[in-house]
């Protein structure tokens, strides 16, 4: 009988890493595989880059609280936003989609209504993809596909020791908007006459339902003439994607509590829930804001012209170093996390 080995042993990023171990390259147009925000292709005068998220019901969404709507457009902003992780500029994207038989016609509809919205505010064209059906549920899959130039392109490694560690937005609100939508759902199924109260938490609902990918902050640096030296969309949360970073660079990070963004709506929510905000910005994930590192001569340029942007800490020279540093100055060590933490991201 041949050996079993559960996946839960391996989790997300010891899956993919075993997926990348067996991959070889032999076309010569072929430069960066798994193991990056996106697939890189040498398309010539610059580089084609090309990235797919997956979205499977049960997993990934919820139905009874999350709109068609809205889940078209989030679909299209994650693959966006690892586009924009490489320093690129998205352009085209596939859709596929598996459903069953539960779904109507206007529901599909309603679904490629967001996800038309959301090509039209980040003027990318839909050009192809392909359905299906599925016994149970929905099944989503969106490849976006984009350019970047030779010398701009920008990779998870590239990190120096001592560059400065920065974020765009703030952190945490989507994972919370997430708990209210769980707690509310909790309550109705207790009790179905019962409405939901949402009332107050608009901003870490639409952070959870109607994420914006990070455009304006790439036209940012590029009008400063700054090329990050590493960087990665936020998806997993800062903690798990913080240790992506320094592990793609062979180096550590040392970030500090009283430097990560939240935002003060975000603060009143993990308060009425009993969340820890800190705990909901290292490890919630799906804020789909930009981490980057950058030079130490770059600091100012960024300090007197942009404003969406936090420093939070820097690149350690000791590859064993991953610390998030309390206000009390505790070192905690950042443990990544990605599917391994919950049934619902």
């Amino acid at each position: 009988m041949e050996d079993r080995t559960e996946l839960n042993t391996l989790g997300e990023f010891g899956l993919i890493e075993r997926i990348a171990s067996q991959q070889s390259f032999t076309h010569p147009l072929t430069v960066q595989g798994i193991g990056d925000d996106a697939a890189v292709i040498d398309g010539g005068k610059e580089y084609l880059l090309v990235s797919t998220e997956l979205l499977a019901e049960g997993v990934h969404f919820d139905l009874s609280y999350v709109p068609l709507k809205h889940l078209g457009y989030k679909a299209v902003v994650a693959g966006i936003s690892d586009i924009l992780a490489m320093n690129g500029t998205p352009r085209q994207l596939t859709v596929g989609i598996a459903v069953s038989n539960r779904f109507s016609i206007e529901a599909i509809d309603t679904l490629y209504a967001g996800i038309y919205a959301a090509c039209k505010e980040y003027e990318v064209e839909l050009v192809g993809g392909d359905t299906t059906s599925s016994r149970a549920g929905l099944v989503l899959s969106v490849t976006a596909i984009g350019g970047v130039e030779k010398s701009k392109i920008v990779y998870r490694k590239g990190a120096s020791a001592h560059d400065i560690i920065c974020v765009s937005g703030d952190l945490g609100g989507a994972y919370l908007g997430l708990q209210v939508l769980e707690r509310e759902k909790r309550v109705f199924l207790d009790d179905p006459e019962n409405q939901p109260v949402l009332a107050g938490h608009e901003y870490v609902l639409e952070r959870q339902l109607k994420p914006e990918a990070r455009v304006d902050i790439i036209r940012q640096l590029r009008d400063l003439g700054i090329v990050p030296t590493s960087m990665i969309d936020i998806s997993d949360g800062l903690a798990s994607d913080l240790r992506q970073l320094a592990k793609a660079s062979g180096l550590g990070v040392r970030v500090f509590e009283e430097q990560i963004p939240i935002h003060q709506k975000s603060y009143l929510t993990a308060t009425e829930l009993k969340l820890g905000p800190f705990t909901a910005a290292l490890n919630g994930g799906e804020d789909y804001e930009l981490l980057f590192t950058i030079k130490q001569e770059d600091y100012q340029k960024i300090l007197d012209h942009t404003t969406d942007i936090s420093f939070i800490g820097f690149v350690s020279p000791d590859p064993e170093e991953a610390l998030f540093i309390t206000k009390q100055n505790e070192a905690i060590p950042l443990a990544a996390q990605g599917w391994e933490r919950t049934d619902t991201e």
